[in-house]
């Protein structure tokens, strides 16, 4: 029984190691991806990627701790500039009922962060129109996620945008504070707006 102590000892350090090495990956090199920062990490490591890789929340604690000690005046104007820039462009689009979400949302974003919005629409040519007709040049990027009809690229204050158009349905099929079958927590305007204010005082 006493041998199993300095095992468990190595599998917690392992995990530590692996997760502070993902947040660093994230917070320096703009990798918005957990899995491929685990595993870019724990190979940086010599690790394989079998190893006891940590879960999403450690490496989002190492994270938070990391740009607190070195990132914390750029991480709060960026996370400024972020949310600002969110609250534009979902004024812009509010007609097809946008939700900011990601690292601009959880306070995790970094130097080189996107703004991630869910929106809803009938039809993901309803939101590509309505860019086009306020004069917003986008990009259409390989939608790889399910549940989803299109994502799209676009820059807005020097900032890049990503948007995860869903069908409409969807927002009604969803429970609160989900999107797409997967844990993740979303934000409507007003929402935003008190983040923003929040952090002013």
């Amino acid at each position: 029984m006493p041998r199993r102590k300095p095992a468990t000892s190595a599998f917690s350090h392992t995990r530590r190691a692996i997760a502070s090495a993902a947040a660093r990956l994230m917070a320096e090199h703009g990798i918005a991806d957990y899995g491929m920062a685990k595993r870019k990490a724990a190979r940086s490591l010599g690790l394989g990627e079998g190893e006891a890789l940590p879960t999403n929340e450690e490496i989002e604690l190492e994270l938070r701790a990391w740009q607190s000690l070195y990132q914390e005046d750029e991480q709060r104007e960026r996370l400024h500039d972020l949310r600002t820039t969110a609250l534009e462009v979902m004024q812009t689009l509010a007609a097809f009922r946008p939700y900011l979400t990601g690292a601009a949302l959880d306070g995790t974003a970094g130097r080189y962060s996107a703004i991630e919005l869910d929106l809803f629409a009938d039809s993901s040519k309803d939101v590509e129109i309505e860019l086009l007709s306020n004069g917003i040049s986008y990009e259409t990027m390989p939608n790889r996620r399910p549940g989803i009809d299109s994502q799209l690229r676009l820059e807005w204050n020097d900032l890049p945008v990503l948007i995860n158009v869903f069908p409409l349905m969807a927002e009604r099929n969803q429970p609160k504070g989900t999107a797409a079958g997967r844990n993740r927590q979303r934000a409507r305007a007003n929402a935003v707006e008190e983040l923003i204010r929040g952090a002013e005082r």
